[in-house]
């Protein structure tokens, strides 16, 4: 099935500033009739691993110039960062790069249509689908230690919307100066005034991943729970397909 694409240009983008990104994001395609007026059909997925590195800033990248070989992450790589292909900021012909964490958006659909998924990173299709998002981005066939297996934390874009914060603190050096130029626009503030909590958002833990996303408290919880759900990427699909045959009504 044909996913109509829309230019990436009509939504605002600031580099290594991934979250904040997403947030508009969600805001623009529901303002937009792109997704449900509330996001009931959006989800915000930060990808990340139990080993990712506190020192790096937000989506920081580290440049693929010590690979040992054509095929992927070379042995001399510190693989505490999460390998993600076709991203706009890589210089490799494969789009291979070295996030500390990224950020995405997911569009459930109604009927037959398949998932969809918006990345504002990314030089696949503006949105791709998400079975070829994560055959070209996350490429589940790469073998990589078990240790640096990427994590998705899932989590309901209504709840997003209103709970996320990040007063930017993690993107200032030691000397009070930023690493990258902030977006123009205000810091995000949650609706209960909390004016940063990232944090809890991207550190990812083994332990917290699902066993059984077939059950019901897992489907609830991803609609509910302020920090959403973890799993497996082998599960990441699997997820969507139950969520897109239980998606409840929208909240009025």
């Amino acid at each position: 099935m044909a996913v109509s694409t829309i230019d990436v240009s009509h939504f605002h983008h600031t580099p290594f500033y991934c979250e904040e990104n997403v947030h508009l994001l969600c805001k623009k395609l529901c303002d937009d009739g792109i997704a449900n007026s509330e996001g009931s059909d959006l989800f915000v997925a930060f990808i990340s691993n139990e080993k990712k590195q506190a020192c790096f800033c937000s989506c920081y990248l580290l440049r693929l110039k010590c690979l040992t070989n054509s095929d992927g992450v070379g042995k001399g790589i510190i693989l505490s960062l999460i390998p993600l292909w076709n991203q706009k900021a890589s210089k490799r012909a494969d789009g291979v790069i070295l996030w500390d964490y990224h950020v995405i958006c997911i569009q459930i659909n109604k009927g037959d249509s398949p998932p969809l998924v918006w990345d504002l990173d990314s030089s696949l299709p503006f949105p791709s689908t998400l079975a070829s998002y994560v055959s070209e981005t996350i490429r589940p066939s790469f073998q990589l230690f078990s240790d640096y297996n990427r994590l998705f934390r899932i989590v309901h874009a209504p709840v997003f919307l209103r709970c996320f914060a990040s007063d930017r603190r993690h993107m200032k050096g030691s000397d009070g100066h930023w690493m990258e130029e902030p977006p123009p626009h205000e810091p995000i503030v949650a609706e209960d005034g909390t004016v940063h909590n990232l944090n809890e958002y991207f550190n990812i833990s083994n332990s917290e991943t699902i066993a059984d996303i077939k059950t019901s408290s897992v489907k609830d919880a991803v609609f509910s729970q302020k920090h959403g759900v973890v799993i497996k990427e082998n599960q990441l699909e699997e997820l969507f397909s139950h969520i897109s045959l239980q998606q409840p009504h929208e909240s009025n």
